[in-house]
C-alpha cells in the first residue's frame, strides 16, 4: 500500500472523534472550523493513502482511521465462482495515522463464503464502529469481530448466511457496553446485541413482520424511560430497548428496504424510505393470496411456480420467492401486497408511548423528492436532503415545509453518499465523485464545487479542521491547515 504526503504537517492534529458511520450518533455533523471550501487531488490535499476498494465510510478516533475493504475482486462483478477459484478477494480491517495516513495495520477477515450483492454494493459496505479502545467490524461473508487498537483480534462472531439479494449495507452501532446490529434480509430477519468486550449475544429479536433493508440504526435517549435503539425497516419503524431487546413502540408507512439512517432532533425522529415504484399517489391494488391461487394455481397445490405466474411476474420472480425454494407462498405474496401499496415517504415522528404510534406521532410525512440513499442531514434547525439529480431542497423540520429547493450546478448525478456538516458548511458528494460545497441556511447557497477524478460511494468524515473522503481507490485528507 502506497502512502502519498503531499503537504509536510506542521504539528500533529488534536484528537476527534467520528466513531461510527456518520459520526455521532449518524447525525453527519461535528464541530469543526475552518474546514476547506476548496480541494481535489492536487489542493488543500494533506495527505492521500491508496486503498483496496470498498465502500465502507472512515471513523476516526483517538488519532486513528479505521475502514473495511475487498482486495483483488471487481465491486462490479455479481458473481463470484472465479474469484473464490483463484484466491481472490480477501477482507481485511484496516487502520490508518489520522495525522499521516500511515498504514499502521491491516488485519484479515475470515471469509468462509462469497454471498451475492448488488453491482453498487461491495463485500466491505458496512462502516465499522469504535470506542476509542477497540474497533468492531461487520462482514455479510463471515459475521461480526472485534480488533484490539494494535490490531489483535479480540473475538468473533460467526452469523448468516444471509438472505439478501443485494448484499448488505447496515453498519453496527455501540451503545455503553453493547454492540448493536441489525440483519434484516427476506426471511430471517433480526436484530442483536453482543458484548462488546466478549462477543458473546446479550439478547436477540426476531423480526418475522420484516423483509431486506440496509439502514443503519440510531440511539434515542428519552428524558424517562429505557434508552432506545431506533430502527427503520421494511413498511415499519420500531423501537426497541436497548439494554433488553424489548419492542416498544413502532410506526406504519415506510417503503420497502429503507436504506437511510434516522436522524434525531430533540424529541423528534426523522426518517425516510424510497424504492422504485413507491412514488406514485394511488398505488395498484392487489388481489388476496386466495384470489391468485384461484386464477394462477393450475396444479392446486396451493402455492405458485414461476411456470403458473404470468410472464409480468416470472421475470421478476426473484423479489417474490423471499425464501428462494423455488414457489410463491403465502407470507412471500402478503409482502409483495405490501410492498405493492407501500409509499415512498420521509417521517418526522415525535417520541412518547408504546405501541402502535402511526395515527397519534406522526407530525407530518412527505412523499416527494426523497433521495434514494443519503440519509437527512438536520442543522440549526433546518433538515436537508440531497437526491438523485443533484437536487437539494431544505425543509421546516418542525412541519415538513420546503424552504428552498434547486440543483446542485455541476453535480448532477447519482448520489449513494449521505450530506455531512460542519463549520457551517454542509458537503454533498454525487457518484461520479463531484463535491459541492454549501453555505447552511433555510435558503442555503452553494459555495465551490470540486471534482475528486474518481467514484465515491462512501460518506465522509470530518473532524475538527479536516474532511476525510474515500473514493473508490483512495483516501484523502483535506484540510486549509497545512
Amino acid at each position: 500500500m502506497r502512502v502519498c504526503l503531499l503537504f509536510l504537517l506542521a504539528a500533529a492534529p488534536a484528537l476527534g472523534q467520528w466513531p461510527q458511520f456518520r459520526g455521532p450518533n449518524g447525525s453527519g455533523v461535528a464541530e469543526a472550523r475552518n474546514l476547506p471550501i476548496e480541494f481535489g487531488p492536487e489542493k488543500n490535499v494533506l495527505w492521500k493513502v491508496d486503498l483496496p476498494p470498498g465502500h465502507s465510510s472512515p471513523v476516526i478516533a483517538g488519532g486513528r482511521i479505521f475502514l473495511t475493504a475487498v482486495e483483488g475482486e471487481s465491486l462490479t462483478r455479481i458473481a463470484r465462482d472465479k474469484a473464490a477459484d483463484s484466491g481472490q478477494g480477501k477482507l481485511w480491517t484496516i487502520c490508518l495515522d489520522q495525522a499521516t495516513g500511515k498504514l499502521l495495520w491491516r488485519s484479515p477477515v475470515p471469509r468462509p463464503r462469497r454471498e451475492q450483492y448488488q453491482v453498487t454494493n461491495s463485500a466491505a459496505s458496512p462502516s465499522p464502529v469504535t470506542d476509542g479502545r477497540s474497533v468492531y467490524a461487520f462482514f455479510g461473508d463471515f459475521g461480526l469481530l472485534a480488533f484490539d487498537w494494535n490490531g489483535k483480534e479480540k473475538w468473533r462472531l460467526p452469523l448468516g448466511p444471509f438472505n439478501n439479494m443485494n448484499g448488505h449495507g447496515t453498519s453496527p452501532i455501540l451503545e455503553g457496553d453493547l454492540l448493536v446490529l441489525l440483519c434484516d434480509q427476506d426471511s430471517g430477519s433480526f436484530l442483536i446485541a453482543v458484548d462488546k468486550n466478549t462477543g458473546r449475544e446479550r439478547w436477540r429479536v426476531e423480526r418475522p413482520e420484516i423483509t431486506r433493508g440496509y439502514a443503519t440504526p440510531a440511539i434515542f435517549r428519552p428524558k424517562t424511560g429505557p434508552v432506545e435503539v431506533i430502527v427503520p425497516g421494511a413498511y415499519l419503524l420500531v423501537s426497541y430497548a436497548v439494554e433488553t431487546g424489548e419492542k416498544l413502540w413502532w410506526v406504519r408507512g415506510m417503503s420497502w428496504h429503507p436504506k437511510s439512517a434516522p436522524v434525531i432532533w430533540g424529541d423528534m425522529i426523522f426518517v425516510h424510505s424510497w424504492e422504485t415504484g413507491g412514488e406514485v399517489e394511488t398505488p395498484t391494488e392487489t388481489p388476496t393470496f386466495e384470489e391468485t391461487l384461484q386464477k394462477y394455481d393450475a396444479n392446486k397445490d396451493g402455492k405458485l411456480s414461476p411456470e403458473e405466474l404470468p410472464e409480468r411476474m416470472r421475470n421478476g420472480f426473484v423479489d417474490l420467492d423471499l425464501d428462494r425454494n423455488g414457489y410463491v407462498e403465502r407470507r412471500e405474496w402478503e409482502f409483495y401486497r405490501a410492498r405493492r401499496s407501500a409509499r415512498n415517504s420521509l417521517l418526522a415522528v415525535r417520541h412518547g408511548g408504546r405501541g402502535d404510534l402511526t395515527a397519534t406521532n406522526v407530525v407530518w410525512s412527505m412523499q416527494r423528492f426523497l433521495p434514494n440513499v443519503p440519509s437527512p442531514l438536520y442543522l440549526d434547525n433546518v433538515l436537508y436532503l440531497v437526491k438523485d439529480g443533484g437536487i437539494l431542497t431544505s425543509l421546516d423540520p418542525a412541519n415538513g415545509k420546503i424552504l428552498k429547493q434547486a440543483r446542485l450546478n455541476g453535480a448532477p448525478g447519482t448520489y449513494y453518499s449521505s450530506p455531512v456538516a460542519g463549520d457551517g458548511k454542509i458537503y454533498t458528494i454525487s457518484l461520479e465523485g463531484k463535491v459541492s460545497v454549501i453555505h447552511a441556511g433555510a435558503q442555503w447557497e452553494v459555495l465551490g464545487l470540486n471534482d475528486l477524478g474518481d467514484e465515491c460511494l462512501a460518506t465522509p468524515a470530518i473532524v475538527e479542521d479536516r474532511i476525510y473522503i474515500r473514493t473508490r481507490n483512495a483516501l484523502y485528507c483535506f484540510t486549509n491547515s497545512h
